[in-house]
């Protein structure tokens, strides 16, 4: 029997590739008589497993030598917190961009540690757009510019990277890190949660520039700080091990289909076919700005909304799970990260242009 196809913006769809060989080596992994969820984490077996996920994502991302790869735990909201308590550096203030609900999540822990500034917004038009570069309003003595590069609930993302000037990027990457290429020399921090295009849930990685860290506000736990996860190669305490093993079971896969380039023109052609099919259609409508429009995370609505739990109700009966819009903004929402293949999107399509011939 088929697997259905499962849209859900995060915990996301994996691999079926990964998880076949997660499956294989449950019981034994590699002759070593262990799961890889029994192993110490001090052990030469997962030792080896997690400098191998350290290698294959800095391949990957071509990573350069100045920049620590760590893997955390506490999500991309630990990050929230994590980023003022490390990069403030004797500074009193920090720029950030609201652009969705993950924005507002990240300024709002923020203003615990230091003065925000809040460049731009685009809440007056219900997180639809980006604030033009012209109207940003940055602070010249900010420790560092922090932004979102996909909001998933709203599904509105940048296609570029901003230019601040000397001020350190600060990213929350969780649903597009290795959705493509990516130029990590130009940022300072990258952080993301991993259960969107890395792993299940429970991993965080982050991605920091050397000379950043090391100034961390007084107080901040050693948990908490960069530099004693660097030095400890991220086991400062008992890491996520299974979830660091699926991120690099995962990271093999994206090797194998041929990098980032790779993905990033399959995910292009997936957003494209969703989008085309949208607008056609006269019965759907995507509320985003046609400028930065999501590839990962495509909200939308149709044209009777009392005919959403309809549609919910023949899209699960269909096999295309997980389609109901986040609680906060209703309507439809499809996530189509890396490891949901283009057929999964084509049956999406064929079901939603059948379902507005019928009730259209």
């Amino acid at each position: 029997m088929s697997r259905p196809y499962n849209f859900s913006a995060g915990p996301a769809v994996l691999p079926e590739a990964v998880l076949e060989q997660a499956k294989a080596e449950l019981l034994d992994w590699r002759g070593s008589g262990m799961s890889v969820m029994e192993m110490s984490h001090r052990g030469k077996e997962f030792i080896s497993i997690a400098a191998q996920a350290e290698t294959d994502l800095r391949d990957l991302l071509d990573i350069p030598a100045d920049y620590k790869v760590l893997f955390l735990q506490g999500g991309a909201t630990s990050q929230f917190a994590m980023a003022p308590m490390n990069l403030l550096r004797g500074k009193t203030r920090a720029d950030y961009l609201n652009t969705g609900q993950w924005s507002k999540k990240a300024i709002s822990e923020a203003k615990r540690f230091c003065q925000v500034n809040v460049v731009a917004s685009s809440e007056a038009n219900n997180f639809t757009t980006i604030p033009p570069r012209n109207e940003w309003k940055c602070d010249p003595e900010a420790a560092y510019f922090h932004y979102t590069p996909n909001e998933t609930i709203n599904g509105v993302e940048f296609h570029h990277i901003p230019d601040v000037g000397e001020t350190p990027l600060v990213v929350d990457m969780s649903s597009t890190l290795l959705s493509r290429p990516l130029d990590v020399a130009k940022f300072g921090v990258i952080y993301a949660g991993a259960q969107k295009n890395i792993g299940p849930a429970g991993l965080t990685i982050v991605i920091v520039r050397d000379d950043l860290i090391g100034q961390t506000i007084p107080g901040t736990p050693s948990l908490f700080d960069y530099k004693a996860q660097a030095e400890n190669d991220s086991m400062v305490n008992t890491p996520p091990t299974y979830a660091w093993y699926i991120a690099g079971l995962v990271f093999q896969w994206l090797k194998a289909q041929g990098g980032l380039e790779a993905m990033a023109q399959r995910n292009q052609r997936k957003a494209k076919l969703l989008y085309d099919a949208i607008d056609q259609s006269g019965f759907y409508n995507s509320p985003v700005d046609p400028d930065c429009r999501s590839w990962m995370n495509v909200p939308f609505t149709l044209a009777n909304a009392e005919l959403d739990k309809t549609f919910l109700a023949e899209a699960k009966k269909a096999g295309l799970l997980t389609l109901s819009g986040h609680r906060s903004v209703g309507g439809m929402r499809a996530s189509i990260y890396n490891a949901m293949p283009e057929e999964g999107v084509k049956a999406l399509v064929d079901f939603m242009q059948d379902f507005a011939r019928r009730n259209g």
